[in-house]
């Protein structure tokens, strides 16, 4: 894999759907915990399977990839995943140096790009001006980071999954209107039944 030194990587081109690649992304899961962004990224993790490793995030906008950081930290033998949107991450830009600064091994971020905020009526997003996310990361010192745009690229970085971290991944998709799958709207609930899979008693 490409280090920070060498900057990102843009691999191929065009855009894929939103659904497909993270129904991908989380293929090979395995025992990986998964944070989601609020939003759209919550409902398509949902769509492509609920589970009890998965800890939905309906509101704290930017809070995804610091999230997935605390969890990385704290469970340092388990692949944490987060996966999150575009306009989210900008909200977060800041968070990107604290990770590269943490140096979390086992942390994945995979940001779901369509240039557009999609919550609030689909305006343009600094992504879809020219901001690279994957390069800010790269640029901050994570160790991988990188533009998807097709899905044969999305399986090989599933299967690159146990290579060190931090990595984040910026996965090029259309900007679609996709119905919504919805998780429980209980964050009591979705906290409690994730504090369970980790065999953490409720609080």
């Amino acid at each position: 894999m490409v280090a920070t030194q060498l900057g990102s990587r843009d691999l191929g081109q065009g855009k894929m759907d939103r659904r497909e690649v993270v129904s991908r992304v989380l293929s090979e899961r395995g025992e990986s915990l998964v944070v989601t962004g609020l939003g759209s990224p919550s409902y398509d993790v949902h769509a492509a399977g609920d589970h009890d490793a998965n800890y939905y995030l309906w509101g704290a906008m930017g809070g995804a990839a610091l999230v997935g950081l605390g969890l990385a930290l704290a469970q340092p033998e388990r692949r944490v995943i987060v996966i999150t949107g575009d306009g989210e991450q900008l909200m977060a830009y800041g968070s990107l140096a604290t990770i590269a600064v943490a140096k979390p091994r086992n942390l994945d971020i995979f940001v779901l790009d369509n240039e557009h905020y999609g919550e609030t009526g689909m305006q343009i997003s600094h992504t879809g001006r020219g901001l690279d996310l994957a390069a800010v990361a790269a640029a901050s010192g994570f160790v991988e980071a990188a533009t998807v745009r097709t899905i044969d690229a999305v399986a090989s970085l599933s299967a690159a999954s146990n290579e060190d971290g931090p990595r984040l991944f910026v996965l090029k998709i259309r900007a679609e209107d996709t119905p919504r799958s919805l998780p429980s709207r209980d964050a009591v609930f979705i906290k409690n039944r994730f504090r369970a899979h980790l065999d953490l008693a409720p609080n």
